[in-house]
C-alpha cells in the first residue's frame, strides 16, 4: 500500500512540475484521471480509511470484552473467569477471545512481544505496564482510555478500572506498548485475522 502511495506522490510531483504554469485544477484532475492515478488514490485513501475502522472496532471490542469481566476475582496463575485471573492472565484472556491473538503468559514476556509506544500515544486496547514487585513489567493491564486501565490487580481483590494518574500508578509506570495486528505470527494466533 505505500508503494502506490509513493508512486502517486512521484506521479503528482512530476505532473505538476511539467504542467504548464497556467493549468488549473480541472486540468490537473483530468491528468491524473487519464494516467488512472485517481482511481489508484481513491483506492489507497478506502483501503487506509478501512484499516482505520478496523483498528478503532478493535479496540473497542477490546475495551468492551475486557469490561464484561469487572468483578472476576483475581487468583494466582489464573487464566478464566471461571477460576480467576492474575494480571497477565487476564490480558491474555482478553486478546484471544476478542481478537484471535495468543500473548505470551507472563507480563515481561507481553512487553518484551509487543510494541513499544510513548505514553501519549496510548489508545483503548493498548497495555500498560508497571513495577509493582520491585521488577520492572511485573504488572499488566488494558489501557481503556480517560488516563484509565482495566486489570487484575492482587490477591483479595478483583478485575477492576483504575486511574493511571493515581499518584501509585505514576510512580511505577513502566511503560506502554501496542500489540500490532501482525503480532500475532510472532505470539501465537488462534484464528486469521481479516
Amino acid at each position: 500500500m505505500s508503494k502506490w502511495l509513493c508512486i502517486l506522490i512521484l506521479a503528482c510531483a512530476t505532473a505538476a512540475h511539467a504542467a504548464p504554469q497556467g493549468t488549473n485544477s480541472d486540468d490537473m484532475d483530468r491528468l491524473l484521471a487519464d494516467k488512472g492515478l485517481l482511481t489508484r488514490l481513491e483506492d489507497v485513501s478506502h483501503k487506509v480509511a478501512d484499516k482505520a475502522h478496523t483498528v478503532a472496532d478493535r479496540a473497542s471490542d477490546l475495551v468492551v470484552n475486557a469490561m464484561g469481566f469487572l468483578g472476576v476475582p483475581y487468583k494466582r496463575g489464573g487464566n478464566s473467569a471461571e477460576t480467576g485471573f492474575d494480571c497477565s492472565g487476564f490480558v491474555r484472556a482478553i486478546y484471544q477471545q476478542t481478537v484471535g491473538l495468543v500473548l505470551p503468559r507472563r507480563a515481561d514476556q507481553q512487553a518484551a512481544s509487543t510494541q513499544v509506544i510513548d505514553k501519549k500515544e496510548l489508545q483503548p486496547g493498548d497495555l500498560v505496564f508497571f513495577n509493582t514487585m520491585r521488577r520492572t513489567f511485573s504488572h499488566v493491564g488494558i489501557y481503556v482510555g480517560d488516563g484509565k486501565f482495566i486489570h487484575s490487580p492482587r490477591s483479595g481483590s478483583e478485575v477492576r478500572v483504575e486511574d493511571m494518574r493515581q499518584s501509585y500508578w505514576q510512580r511505577r509506570f513502566d511503560g506502554a506498548r501496542r500489540v500490532a495486528p501482525t503480532a500475532g505470527t510472532q505470539v501465537g494466533q488462534v484464528d486469521d485475522i481479516k
